[in-house]
């Protein structure tokens, strides 16, 4: 391609809107260009780029036997509420009704329709297992659209779904595509990790995202500096250390106008883990009781899974008072009409101190199950760096990162309430066995220029950047340096390399912020001194310094760095 044909422009000043590295340069580059808050369109080069990604995760995807179809976008909401996900997606789905007044969704995700769709086709155990995949626009009403192409309100994902007999053989088909999951984001050249993770709205037992670690990211990932944890804050565990204690009778404390764990651990010079943090939450309209040790938090993904609720958010205090619980003195000591919830970490300690359910007094010595007990207990702390690692005992760490693609193991959590069922060996009916797979293809571009860029603009990996080469004429006003650039052009191409050829006249020094803004792995500089001398100046992008090579040499050397370049 010529970029004196190229429909593109390149921007010096950097948008304002703009925060995160990857839609600083996305913008900049001419690579996406803003439609709305959320909603991008894809210049030349970026969806050059977009589509080499769509290739690489084809051809991975393709590799563990999976077979790629097209669903319809819009979906009847009914499928939605069948599943009960209608309510679960709240207001970040979008929903519109057709001329006929019938309730229709853009949905986020398709585990829905793929099961609706799989129905009249998988009858017999012999049409098992199966693995269907698509590349697809998707609709998600993002409340606070950031990033770029990092949290949008329209982007574009592979989603697949394996169908099995058994967990046997979803345990297989979830294991080959985390092995397509690496290859496909090794060759893409970005770096990530595995984590356990939340299933969130998707549901299901079990999941792993892929996290790209670098400091823009929006999630929290907990690892372990000893051994391979690594786990999503919302789902990450930590070792509560035990305080075995003989309990000691409880005593009322007067505590004057200490409210905060850290003042009354102040004021009666104890620990803060010696404490009990006392929470009002409302889940799904009722009010309940959180209970867990002072130095900890509340990880509310983990409460909202062990109440099994669609929603839950802090009483507000307001609320906790018109509940008679007295704000910064409430405990679960003696409360009345109101369900418990008590975390691990008061299972391994006791006479803590809590407040006494009255004004200005605290309680001292308060034990659990000699004291109070709960309607529910378990691991609802949130992890974080420091805490000891529940695998191995080691120092656990946290990092920031990108969820660039996720991993489910549904199990029957769609089948069931779709109806997806086949015949077995004895012609009894059974449940089809699910697991489902997601790729952010537009968050692997920003991320791969999030891990790979540096102070002059984009370092592209090789397998993934609109153009492979990039030829820089100085002075192509010069009939015969245009001429063996164009030469050079042609011949390059015929050899396979993908190459964009910079014949604009514009300066050199705009040449050259424009070769490094846009990050094309090698940059081929033709210009009349070093043709003087029948030599071309090679720059690659991600590497300091630049050498000369032979112009008459110049297609083979050029191949052979390409093999050798990242």
């Amino acid at each position: 391609m010529k970029m004196s044909k190229l429909f593109h422009r390149t921007f010096r000043d950097i948008p304002a809107e703009a925060q995160l590295i990857s839609h600083k340069l996305l913008l900049q580059a001419g690579l996406i260009n803003q439609v709305a808050a959320g909603i991008y369109s894809y210049m030349p080069l970026g969806w050059r780029s977009l589509r080499k990604i769509e290739s690489i995760v084809r051809e991975e995807i393709d590799k563990v036997g999976a077979q790629e179809i097209k669903l319809g976008i819009l979906q009847p909401r009914e499928l939605w509420q069948k599943s009960g996900r209608d309510l679960t997606y709240g207001p970040d789905m979008m929903r519109l009704s057709d001329r006929r007044d019938r309730d229709m969704v853009l949905p986020p995700t398709n585990e829905e329709l793929i099961t609706h769709t799989i129905k009249s086709t998988i009858q017999s155990y012999r049409d098992l297992p199966v693995i269907l995949y698509q590349i697809q626009t998707k609709f998600r009403d993002e409340p606070r659209p950031r990033g770029g192409l990092i949290r949008v309100r329209e982007f574009d994902m592979m989603d697949a779904y394996s169908f099995d007999l058994d967990e046997t053989g979803l345990e297989e088909s979830y294991s080959s595509m985390v092995t397509a999951y690496q290859n496909t984001f090794a060759r893409c050249g970005i770096e990530t990790v595995i984590a356990e993770a939340d299933s969130g709205a998707i549901g299901g037992k079990d999941s792993k995202e892929f996290i790209l670690i670098t400091d823009a990211g929006e999630d929290t990932v907990v690892m372990c500096e000893e051994c391979d944890y690594t786990a999503n804050d919302e789902k990450a565990e930590f070792k509560v250390l035990s305080n075995e204690t003989n309990p000691l009778p409880t005593e009322e404390i007067y505590t004057p106008r200490q409210k905060s764990i850290q003042e009354v651990s102040d004021y009666l010079n104890v620990k803060t883990s010696q404490t009990i943090k006392t929470l009002f939450y409302i889940s799904d309209g009722e009010m309940i009781c959180v209970a867990l040790r002072g130095d900890l938090d509340i990880n509310e993904t983990k409460l909202k899974n062990k109440l099994s609720a669609q929603e839950i958010r802090l009483a507000s205090l307001e609320e906790v008072s018109q509940s008679n619980n007295i704000v910064g003195f409430a405990s679960p000591v003696g409360i009345k009409n109101i369900k418990v919830i008590v975390d691990n970490s008061l299972l391994a300690g006791g006479n803590f101190v809590c407040g006494a359910n009255k004004q200005d007094y605290h309680l001292a010595n308060v034990n659990y199950h000699r004291d109070f007990t709960g309607a529910l207990e378990g691991d609802i702390a949130l992890a974080k760096a420091g805490y000891v690692c529940k695998k191995c005992n080691g120092n656990l760490i946290t990092k920031r990162g990108i969820e660039i693609g996720h991993v489910f193991k549904l199990g029957t959590s769609y089948s069931n309430p779709l109806e997806a069922t086949y015949r077995d060996e004895n012609d009894d009916s059974k449940e089809v066995v699910m697991g489902c797979y997601g790729i952010g293809i537009g968050r692997i571009l920003a991320g791969a220029i999030e891990q790979k860029s540096d102070d002059k603009g984009i370092i592209f990996p090789k397998n993934i950047a609109p153009y492979e080469l990039l030829i820089t004429v100085l002075n192509i006003s010069d009939k015969n340096i245009k001429n063996i650039a164009d030469k050079l052009y042609e011949d390059l191409k015929l050899k396979g390399i993908d190459v964009l050829i910079d014949d604009r006249d514009e300066s050199p020094g705009v040449k050259f912020n424009d070769a490094d803004l846009l990050g094309i792995p090698i940059r081929l500089v033709v210009s009349p001194r070093n043709l003087a001398k029948g030599e071309l100046e090679v720059k690659v992008r991600n590497r300091p310094d630049s050498f000369m090579i032979k112009l008459d040499k110049a297609q083979n050397d050029l191949a052979d760095l390409l093999k050798n370049i990242d």
